[in-house]
């Protein structure tokens, strides 16, 4: 196949067209020139071919030949993954700058998982067996906390005629030699190759029923995201998403992160580059990196690479699903793959649909977030995929075609607020216009694992912070004096809300992370003292006394003061609220 090559033609950046191409194939991976850019067929009409480049193609010129590879846009799979830096099309980062390299040279080829490293591997196969894919014959720790299972590649099965014995190999090292029915062999290796744009294959979907615990309370209590869920998480400049990523993918109880930097800047990717490697696993008290992919693709490397690089993490995501793993997809952002799109559909001169995006985005982005979910691998394992896209609306503009295409799609928004943001209310998800999907579903798992009313509380939380929104629109015409003292003690409840449970400190070590528990309880604290308050009022207590009692300070002081394994203090807690106002009716009495 690779002797087959077409000539360029005409060069509009990063899309080629090729004469000469009848032969090849759609989605084929090809190379282009002398320098052998790494590209992608995208149409072919009779013998011209036009080509997406992965690379800078400038210096490229018409009349260079366009060679074949006989594959589709493919990754390698193996150990070697967890812990590496990838650009959009999975060349390693690290490997290229200890070649002295500060930016990717044109032509550097395919380079991806480092072949002429030794893994320890422990074969678990054994001569005679019957082995079909998906089933696992060797297994390498890759890294302190993942175990990676190799598995029987998609499509072959068969008798194991020859294996060899655990010990040092190389990925590309012949591991077991299966014989087929028809007699004819395979040599399964540690690495294995896969098309990016083609989901990889399970038995069946399973329906959803467990949360991604996060530990940040306005998720986990207010808006859940579900294992195997998608979640987008649209927000302006400023309001936090790459945070709100970060504090997911560092505290998440997901088994491995797959961190896709598609087209952010490159100074948001360097953080992203130099922040990760030092974060700690609050799990294991190791690396977090030990269980991270990383793809950063910045807006200054090519368009089209940032096209890919949504592919390749997930078809990485996929992969260590299938070996029985939970993994969570932080995309950051759809936005700049969905300018991609719409860059190269401008130049391949394709009819733009609104706001000059193509007319396929709605269905380029459904593919994607299909992908999530959680399965019945082919080895029979449960396992998920959670996606949390971001999307960096311009301007804040939720009304405009990637945001509105991606709440079509998506379970769960959690949508970032400007004004949360300046106000410093961080996290900046704004409580009344998020919502999730996964509620119901996860009803029982809450019912079961945390408390029996956990998700009867949360909805009394959020009618309650509905009527502050109405009240404070009749308090900002007319004061806050003239308010009945009921209305008023929901104004105080609601602000409690707001600055003692939703808002939550990332860099402080007690608030970074709460367990469910915590959160049941500070919840069960603020509403044991609205039903106190308001049994003062009742009697005639004005909401002024209310408000200076001490407890109040108290309650917002809980994130801070109730360390995450003393939650008996919260009991106490409750009960001194419940004396406070006793005393105080007896007092007006």
């Amino acid at each position: 196949m690779a002797n087959i090559q077409g000539i360029v033609s005409s060069i509009n950046g990063p899309v080629v067209k090729g004469l000469n191409m009848g032969s090849f194939m759609v989605h084929e991976m090809v190379t282009v020139g002398k320098q052998k850019l790494i590209g992608e067929v995208v149409s072919i009409e009779g013998s011209v071919a036009t080509v997406q480049v992965y690379e800078e193609t400038e210096g490229l010129k018409a009349g260079e030949p366009i060679f074949s590879t006989g594959l589709p846009l493919s990754v390698t799979l193996g150990p070697g993954m967890i812990g590496n830096i990838f650009d959009g099309i999975q060349r390693p980062l690290e490997k290229i700058q200890s070649m002295n390299k500060d930016f990717i040279p044109e032509g550097i080829g395919l380079v991806s998982l480092d072949m002429e490293k030794e893994w320890d591997v422990t074969v678990t196969a054994k001569a005679g067996d019957s082995l079909k894919a998906g089933d696992v014959y060797a297994t390498v720790q890759e890294t302190h906390r993942i175990l990676h299972k190799i598995m029987v590649p998609y499509n072959v099965s068969g008798k194991v005629k020859e294996i060899k014995p655990s010990g040092k190999y190389r990925l590309n090292d012949c591991i077991a030699v299966l014989e087929k029915e028809n007699k004819e062999t395979v040599e399964l290796t540690l690495c294995t190759q896969w098309p990016v744009r083609n989901p990889r294959p399970i038995k069946e979907r399973l329906p959803i029923y467990r949360p991604l615990i996060t530990g940040q309370r306005v998720i986990d209590t207010f808006y859940p995201i579900a294992k195997g869920g998608t979640i987008g998480l649209p927000g302006g400049f400023g309001t936090g998403k790459t945070v709100t990523q970060h504090q997911l993918a560092k505290w998440s109880d997901a088994d491995i992160i797959v961190y896709i930097g598609c087209g952010e800047r490159g100074n948001e990717m360097t953080d992203v580059l130099e922040e990760f490697p030092k974060l700690i696993d609050p799990r294991t008290n190791r690396p977090l990196m030990e269980r991270t992919v990383l793809i950063a693709n910045t807006s200054n490397m090519p368009v089209a690479a940032r096209e890919a690089s949504i592919y390749t993490g997930i078809t990485m995501a996929e992969y260590y699903r299938d070996m029985g793993y939970d993994v969570a997809i932080m995309a950051d952002s759809t936005s700049r793959w969905a300018e991609a799109l719409r860059e190269i559909s401008g130049r391949l001169e394709e009819m733009p649909a609104e706001e000059g995006y193509p007319a396929y985005l709605p269905s380029r982005l459904a593919e994607f977030y299909e992908r999530a979910g959680c399965v019945n691998t082919l080895n029979g394992h449960e396992a998920t995929i959670t996606i949390i896209g971001a999307v960096s609306p311009p301007g804040g503009d939720f009304s405009e075609p990637v945001t509105e295409n991606t709440k079509r799609f998506v379970s769960g928004f959690l949508a970032l607020d400007k004004k949360l943001a300046y106000a410093r209310h961080y996290p900046a998800i704004n409580y009344l216009t998020s919502y999730s999907g996964y509620v119901d579903m996860l009803a029982d798992w809450y019912e079961e694992n945390v408390a029996p009313d956990m998700l009867e509380l949360r909805h009394k939380m959020i009618v309650l912070l509905q009527e502050d929104e109405k009240l404070n629109e009749i308090v900002q015409l007319v004061g806050e004096d003239v308010l009945p003292n009921d209305q008023a003690l929901i104004l105080e409840t609601a602000r409690i809300v707001k600055k003692g449970f939703l808002q939550q400190n990332a860099l402080h070590a007690e608030d970074s992370y709460v367990s469910l528990e915590k959160q049941y309880k500070m919840l069960k604290v603020i509403d044991t003292f609205y039903e106190e308050a308001l049994k003062c009022v009742k009697v005639g207590i004005p909401i002024s006394v209310i408000r200076k009692e001490e407890v109040i300070q108290d309650i917002l002081k809980i994130k801070y003061d109730i360390p995450n394994d003393k939650l008996e203090l919260l009991d106490v807690l409750n009960e001194k609220t419940v004396k406070t106002f006793a005393d105080l009716r007896q007092k007006y009495e």
